[in-house]
């Protein structure tokens, strides 16, 4: 992960193999992306954009994993 703030990703579970980086926006928003997933979140503090981050992954692999594919064809 790259950024200046003491946050780290394997704090919370959905975010374990993720490659997170850190980015701040010219609003002052902070805003961490999920390089494996590509899935991203924003929070006033580098803290919150993490913590929605992890939200966002584990919501996104509920939605992919319940897909079924071409399994049942």
């Amino acid at each position: 992960m790259s950024s200046d703030a003491d946050v780290d990703p394997s704090e919370y579970e959905a975010l374990e193999d993720a490659d997170v980086t850190m980015r701040e926006n010219d609003h002052g928003l902070h805003i961490a992306d999920d390089e494996v997933t590509g899935v991203s979140s924003q929070g006033q503090t580098p803290e919150e954009a993490l913590a929605n981050l992890a939200a966002a992954v584990e919501s996104y692999r509920e939605a992919t994993d319940d897909d079924p594919g071409d399994d049942w064809l």
